[in-house]
């Protein structure tokens, strides 16, 4: 975890503190003094005309997170100095304003923690936290952080029982909150039968180790180690405190006086020394500048020191088992010179955070085999699902099977019951036919006679067309003198009815004139003398018209009897070719027509009748 990163967890705390409504905003007012604040406790220098820039009072409402992060990062965060400040003082500001709204210990004083632990809680919580918002802290975490706890008290934890706390309590995003953490801490659930000052003194060592990256440090005054002087010679009892890259040493456990410091580097070394003046349990650490000997008061504290000893984790046999989904991890490495060397060499700053990212490794690989594990349980119980699917499928299958095999069976019966049917038909047919082949062969006998006679039929009937056709150009010829009598006829009727329409008209003017008065009657005498002498005359070309009528009617009237005469020989051949057309008996000697002769004569009777008409 960089700097930056432990910088905004702290200072989102702060943010939300302030934002009391609850609407991810925060007013222009409050984020000036907050800013300001951070300021003075990150010891960066005031850039009073940015900030007022950026919270100039013409912008809109309050601010929000997303609003604030530009002027955070580019004026504070981008500008923080590592070692150029203390982090405790910055971490007490954020905890300050967030521990007035959040934080609530018990009104009775019954508290497990004090202000101040839980202040150095708040801080161990932000360290183990997950780097996502808003933050929670895994239950793995959380069991590590409380082994650590009973680890420095020398109290074993009831993992069971915060299996069984974890699993009751609501859980947000996967982990605790830090307010459910200091809750569930100062409920004494887990430190029952300890008193306050213990539990202080085992925050304190834990805070120390993770926060402020001491290694290790002697646990009592029975621990100090001596320390031999370099110009003197004379051997010092000193309070030893170990970070990654310097050993310090003071006059006492409260760190007031500092006496000096061994700057630890990747070319360091730690080595055992034989027991000399008067001091055993000794060894040194060789820099490249100097060499410091020490001595221990036993063989395990030097141990401790120098190669780290790791006291047994394993839980005692009254104990139950912790359960199979949180991790066992060794709450106290017991780091040692070399663990501060070794990490000088591999370029780590912090052991614990390397410790946590190894951690969050192993979650997250834990996490994998777990989603792998489920994903394949699925997989075998898809294959499972689709085995019985398949095994029902193949149970239908082998039902339809045999039901086809049945309807097979009565369907291969079916079909023999008619191909036997058929075959008996066929061979009935087969008889039949033979007969009818035999009534066709005498059939076809009797044809042939019947053909050769309606040969000589034929030839009968040519010539009966011949003078069929000669009788027929004999009516044709009748008929058209008919015709033209018949319009002689009627042009004379015209001329006829002409005539009466001209007689009719002259009486009309006839008795218009009698109706005149008297006055006009010799004229109209005069003029009716006249119109009976037209009269007269019209009278006698009537007369001529009727005689002219009566000769026409004659010449009609024979040439009538000529077309019954025409139509008497027509029908008389009709009647000899119909007694022609008919058939001959087996004794007939006569010959008849063919019916190619009888389709002529049809033709020449239809050419007959449209000229005629």
């Amino acid at each position: 975890m960089d700097l930056r990163a432990e910088l905004l967890k702290s200072i989102w705390y702060a943010f939300t503190a302030l934002d009391v409504e609850k609407s991810g905003k925060v007013s222009k007012s409050q984020l000036k003094v907050l800013s300001h604040n951070l300021y003075t406790v990150l010891c960066i220098p005031h850039d009073p005309v940015a900030l007022e820039e950026h919270f100039r009072d013409d912008d809109d409402g309050p601010v929000s997170s997303q609003g604030y992060m530009p002027y955070l990062n580019k004026y504070i965060l981008d500008k923080v100095e590592e070692g150029a400040f203390v982090k405790e003082n910055f971490d007490e500001l954020c905890w300050t304003l967030t521990a007035k709204k959040n934080y609530k210990p018990d009104r009775n004083g019954n508290s497990v923690v004090s202000h101040q632990d839980a202040f150095k809680l708040w801080c161990l919580f932000n360290f183990l936290s997950e780097d996502k918002y808003p933050l929670v802290m895994v239950p793995d975490e959380v069991e590590y952080l409380l082994k650590k706890i009973c680890t420095a008290m020398n109290v074993e934890l009831n993992s069971c029982e915060l299996d069984d706390y974890l699993s009751q309590e609501p859980q947000g995003q996967g982990g605790l909150t830090v307010w459910q953490f200091l809750d569930m801490v100062n409920s004494g659930r887990f430190l029952r039968g300890i008193e306050q000052e213990a539990v202080s003194m085992a925050v304190e060592e834990v805070y120390q180790e993770v926060i402020e990256d001491v290694l290790k440090q002697a646990r009592s005054p029975h621990g100090y180690l001596w320390k031999k002087g370099q110009l003197r010679r004379n051997w010092s009892e000193r309070w030893f405190t170990l970070k990654p890259s310097v050993l310090s040493y003071y006059m006492s456990e409260e760190r007031k006086e500092k006496k000096g410091s061994i700057a630890l580097d990747k070319h360091c070394c730690v080595e055992m020394l034989p027991d000399r003046d008067g001091k055993r349990c000794m060894f040194c650490v060789k820099t490249s500048s100097r060499t410091y000997e020490m001595s221990a008061s036993d063989t395990r504290q030097r141990q401790e020191w120098t190669l780290g000893l790791c006291p047994p984790c394993a839980p005692s046999p009254a104990s139950p088992p912790p359960p199979r989904h949180v991790p066992t991890y060794c709450p106290l490495p017991s780091p040692s010179i070399q663990t501060a060397i070794r990490l000088q060499a591999e370029g780590k700053k912090s052991l614990h955070k390397d410790l946590k990212q190894k951690r969050r490794e192993q979650r997250e690989q834990r996490e994998q085999r777990k989603a792998a594990k489920e994903e394949e349980t699925q997989r075998l119980k898809q294959l499972q699902e689709e085995k019985e699917r398949k095994l029902q499928e193949l149970e239908l299958l082998k039902e339809a099977q045999r039901q086809a095999e049945i309807l097979l069976q009565e369907e291969e019966q079916r079909r023999r019951q008619q191909h036997e049917e058929m075959q008996r038909t066929l061979e009935i047919q087969l008889q039949e036919a033979e007969q009818a082949r035999a009534s066709m062969q005498a059939e076809m006998v009797l044809k042939e006679e019947e053909a050769e006679r309606q040969r000589k039929r034929i030839l009968e009937l040519e010539d009966m067309q011949e003078r069929l056709q000669e009788a027929l150009q004999q009516e044709v010829k009748a008929r058209q003198d008919e015709e033209s009598v018949r319009y002689a006829q009627a042009r004379l009727l015209a001329e006829e009815e002409e005539k009466l329409k001209q007689l009719m008209k002259l009486k009309e003017e006839q008795e218009e004139y009698i109706i005149k008065t008297q006055l006009e009657k010799q004229v109209l005498k005069r003029e009716m003398e006249n119109k009976n002498k037209c009269l007269e005359e019209a009278q006698k070309q009537l007369e001529e018209v009727r005689v002219n009528r009566q000769r026409v009617d004659q010449d009609v009237m024979a040439a009538q009897r000529k077309l019954r005469q025409a139509s008497t020989n027509v029908k008389h051949w009709n009647v000899q070719m119909n007694r022609l057309m008919h058939p001959i008996g087996p004794g007939d000697k006569r010959t008849n027509v063919s019916g190619g002769g009888f389709t002529g004569y049809q033709s020449l009777l239809s050419q007959r009748d449209s000229s005629l008409k």
